[in-house]
C-alpha cells in the first residue's frame, strides 16, 4: 500500500513525465495480490502445524514473482535500462508457478470419490 500511495502522491510528477503510471499500478497490482496471498498462506498449516512443502514452495516462487515482476516494473517506470524488461516474464512465471502449486496442492488435499 506504501508503494502505491508513493505512486499516486510522491511519484506522480515522474511517472506522469515518463507515461509510467500503468507499469507502477501493474506492478503495486501484483504485489498487493501476492502479499495478501502470501498473508493467507501463512495460515495454512497442515496436521503437524507446518506448512505443507508444496506451499512453501509456493511461498517462494510469489516472493520472487513480487521481487522480479514488480521490482522490475517498479525500476522500469522509475527509469531503469529496458533490459530490466527482460526478467520481468520471469517474475510473471513464478507467479504462475505458485499458483499451480497451489491448485496440485488442494487436489491432494481433496477426499477422493465416495462410494454409497
Amino acid at each position: 500500500m506504501i508503494l502505491g500511495a508513493w505512486g499516486a502522491h510522491g511519484l506522480q510528477e515522474t511517472l506522469m513525465t515518463r507515461q509510467t503510471t500503468d507499469l507502477w499500478h501493474t506492478a503495486v497490482l501484483y504485489h498487493l495480490i501476492h502479499a495478501v496471498a502470501l498473508l493467507a498462506l501463512a495460515g495454512w498449516k497442515n496436521s503437524a502445524g507446518r506448512l505443507p512443502p508444496a506451499l512453501a514452495a509456493t511461498a517462494v516462487c510469489w516472493l520472487g514473482g513480487v521481487l522480479l515482476f514488480s521490482g522490475s516494473l517498479y525500476g522500469l517506470a522509475l527509469g531503469a535500462p529496458r533490459a530490466l524488461g527482460l526478467i520481468t516474464p520471469v517474475g510473471g512465471l513464478l507467479f504462475l508457478a505458485g499458483w499451480v502449486l497451489v491448485m496440485l496442492n488442494g487436489w491432494r488435499q481433496s477426499p477422493g470419490p465416495t462410494s454409497s
